[in-house]
């Protein structure tokens, strides 16, 4: 997949940045949330700058999804950057207190200077990632009700939404924000594989193929649990066939429903039902050290 002649930045997604800049004076604690299954490709890189000087927060969301060791290492990482970061899914019925916890502790220092002036402060934080993320669903959980638009399609989230939680506490959902050019082929497929760029514009069956190399190399016995008649002997090239194989997807003259066959793997590696996998591992110890 050639990252770069993707076509991923439409045309609101100026306009989302631009309704962030403006509402960032309000803003005491940035939330984002990233996916647990690669940390770094669902990292918009342009928050660094757009967030500087305000408290932020990292929430390793779907980490139910990602492989429970990869989650420590990364938040481990996180916390060596100076970043509170915990795992979360976004769904379940705890998310709401990690959420409130890290915000609490992040924003203490604000709160107690206005309560030693004799105020009460309302802390307004803002929930941001990429599309797909779980933003919405989180908001939702805190809440405690449907508040905010959810959806399974990148960018179902269209406008501003302030979502008072408390008389003390808001949240402000916004559009997953993307960044205008995709670098690093390898971190774009990884968003390709979860759901991040619309499949519309993508050759699903050639990212199908490389998800199923990748998987191959990360967690070798339960991709070939899950598709029998996939192996470690099965050509580069062939992977996709055998899973068309391994579930019976044979269209008129015994040709293999790849198509068919590129769907399913995409559906079940998102949905969790291959196995519980990290595409990235954060970078190692000796790694920054001899970078310096």
């Amino acid at each position: 997949m050639e990252g770069n002649s993707i076509n991923w930045y439409p045309g609101h997604m100026a306009k989302a940045r631009r309704m962030l800049e403006d509402n960032l004076k309000l803003i005491d604690v940035v939330i984002e949330l990233v996916d647990a299954r690669a940390p770094q490709a669902s990292r918009n890189p342009d928050f660094d700058t757009l967030f500087t000087g305000k408290s932020r927060v990292l929430l390793l969301n779907k980490s139910d999804l990602a492989d429970p060791a990869s989650n420590k290492r990364w938040i481990g990482y996180y916390k060596r950057q100076g970043i509170e970061a915990a795992e979360i899914v976004s769904s379940a019925q705890n998310a709401k207190t990690t959420a409130i916890r890290l915000i609490e502790r992040a924003t203490a220092d604000k709160v107690k200077r206005f309560e030693e002036k004799g105020m009460q402060k309302t802390v307004r934080a803002l929930i941001a990632g990429i599309p797909n993320v779980g933003k919405s669903t989180l908001i939702n959980r805190i809440a405690g009700s449907v508040r905010a638009q959810t959806g399974d399609k990148p960018g179902v989230t269209k406008g501003k939404q302030w979502v008072k939680i408390t008389p003390h506490l808001e949240l402000l959902d916004s559009p997953g924000l993307l960044w205008p050019k995709l670098g690093d082929v390898r971190l774009s497929e990884h968003l390709a594989f979860l759901g991040s760029i619309n499949d519309e514009i993508l050759n699903l069956e050639e990212l199908s193929e490389h998800l199923l190399s990748t998987l191959r190399q990360l967690t070798p016995d339960a991709l070939f649990e899950r598709y029998k008649k996939l192996d470690a002997e099965t050509p580069e090239g062939g992977l996709l066939s055998a899973v068309a194989k391994s579930r019976g997807f044979i269209l008129k003259g015994g040709v293999y429903d790849t198509e068919r066959a590129a769907r399913i793997v995409l559906d079940e590696f998102r949905a969790g039902r291959i196995a519980r996998v990290t595409l990235e591992q954060p970078p190692k110890e000796e790694d920054n050290a001899e970078a310096e």
